[in-house]
This record gives C-alpha cells, structure tokens and sequence, in this order.
C-alpha cells in the first residue's frame, strides 16, 4: 500500500483522469466515422439503436486507447508529448486502467450484438484486438511500418457502422476503409518528423527514426499520391455524386502540395501543417460524403 500510495500520491484519480485514458480526441474522431459508415449504409437502422451502434464504437475505441496507454506507460513517461498522461504521472494505477480498458472493450463488444448483429460485433472486436494485439503490441516497437500495417485498427469504423445497418460489408464500406488506411501514414509521419527526437528517446522506431527524414517526406508524398484515387472511390462506386468526387480531389491536391511542402522544408514548420492539415482533410472528406448524401446528389447502390 505504501508503494502504490507514494506512485499515485495522496489525491484519488479523477473522473477525469479515467477520461483521459480513453484518448477522447482520438475517439471524436473514430465515432465520426464511424457513424458516416452507418449513415451511408443502404437500409434503415432505428434511431435508439443507431445511438447504440455509435455509442459502442466510441467504448470501444477509448477501451482500445485505455490498454494502449496501460502497455506504453514505460514509453509514455519518456516522451514530452504523452508524459503528462494519468499512467506516467501516477495519477491512476496501472492494474485499474487495464482493467478498466477490458471490462469496456467486452461491454462494448456484447452489447454491439445485442444491439445489432453478430457481424458489427465480430468487427468492432477485431478493431479493438487488431489496436491492441497487432499495432501496440507487436509493430510498434518492432518496425517501421508500425503506423502502416497498424493503420488498419483506425480504418475499421466505417466497416463496423455500415455492417450495424447491413450485416455485410459492402465494398462502399471497404473504400471508406482504405480512405482511412492510406490517410494514416502521412498523417502519423509528419507528427514523428518533428517529434523524432521524442520517439528516438523512447526507442519507438518510427520511419524518420529509422530511415531518416529524407526518406519519409518521399513516403509522404507518395500516399498523397495514392489518395487521389482512394479518395474519388466513393463515387465512381455510386456511393456519392461528383459533388463530393471533385471536392475529394481539390482536397488531395492541397494535400499533395502539403506532402511537397514538407519534403523541401528543413525545418519543422511544413510538417506541423501538414499534420494538421491532414486532420482537416478527413475530416472535410466524411463531412462532404455526408453532406452529397442529405443533400440528395445521389443515392446508395448498395453495393
């Protein structure tokens, strides 16, 4: 007790404090999406439990960052960006955040198949485990293309919202995750090229670590490149009109000139843009899919 009460200090953690192990800006994001994968899905899901739907997929996520943050409270604590959160700052013991992150990663689990079905279940599990399991566990502190193959956990949502209305995944459903897929990697690579500092410290090898900088401005620019497709796919399936298509590709361009930005800047400044920039582009690309969709430009195939 006296061990636990001299890492944790006099003061109980806060609601807060639990908060914060769920990494809400993270999740506002992941429920975002989420729920355009539902609203886009063809069919009708009623309203209290599209509300469920949603609401287990932002559980689920802040379950996913709560366990995340449990098992990298040892780099966390060296790292200026995360050294302040409820683990490395001994506001919360490590045994209560885990188990706080399983007990909601199950809630969240059962009650998306009660809710709806068994596949939006089977999905928002393998989100979670594929978080857990594959990118923090194993890729993360083991190679480079940790942000590339560990992309896929973050690219699930729109699956999981469009299956809670369908039961299936339909190939709308797997464009909007691979809009997701290769938006990550030059998202995380233009936050790791002025923190590299950071993760070289905490051992983490991220590409500008490993690689060097030269190398992941030219990985940048290169799935900008592959975004202009990816990012018109939800029309030239049928899923939107050319509303959204033409906007998705003036997006990509400004993208693109953000990636080529970077790769001539030797300070950090282009890829502090870049990387909030990056935040404005998915975000602006699933407002403008919603918007094409209630505004009446075209309908679901259903595909």
């Amino acid at each position: 007790m006296a061990e636990l009460s001299a890492t944790l200090g006099t003061a109980s953690p806060s609601a807060g404090d639990y908060f914060a192990l769920l990494k809400p800006r993270v999740m506002s994001l992941v429920v975002f999406t989420g729920w355009v994968g539902l609203y886009l899905a063809p069919g009708h899901l009623n309203p209290v439990l599209a509300f469920t739907a949603v609401l287990c997929i932002a559980v689920a996520a802040g379950a996913a960052g709560c366990i995340n943050m449990w098992y990298e409270r040892d780099i966390d604590a060296l790292m200026e960006r995360t050294r302040n959160r409820p683990l490395p700052a001994g506001l919360i013991a490590p045994s209560d955040a885990l188990g706080f992150g399983i007990v909601l990663a199950v809630a969240s689990v059962v009650l998306m198949a009660l809710a709806t079905n068994l596949v939006a279940a089977v999905l928002l599990a393998m989100t979670i485990g594929f978080y857990v399991f594959i990118y923090t566990i194993w890729l993360k502190r083991r190679t480079p293309q940790n942000i590339v193959i560990g992309g896929a956990a973050g690219a699930f949502p729109p699956m999981v919202g469009w299956a809670a209305v369908t039961g299936d995944v339909g190939i709308p459903a797997i464009a909007l995750f691979a809009l997701i897929f290769f938006w990550t990697p030059p998202h995380f690579w233009a936050l790791a090229l002025y923190r590299a500092g950071d993760y070289a410290k905490a051992g983490v090898p991220m590409l500008p670590v490993v690689a060097g900088k030269a190398e992941t401005k030219k990985q940048i620019l290169l799935y900008t490149l592959a975004l202009w497709p990816i990012s018109v796919a939800p029309t030239l399936l049928g899923t939107v009109s050319w509303v959204y298509g033409g906007s998705a590709l003036a997006l990509s361009a400004i993208f693109t000139v953000c990636a080529l930005r970077v790769r001539r800047d030797n300070g950090d400044r282009a890829a502090k843009q870049m990387f909030y920039f990056s935040l404005a582009y998915l975000f602006a690309l699933f407002v403008l899919l919603v918007a094409d969709r209630a505004l009446g430009f075209s309908f679901a195939t259903g595909a």
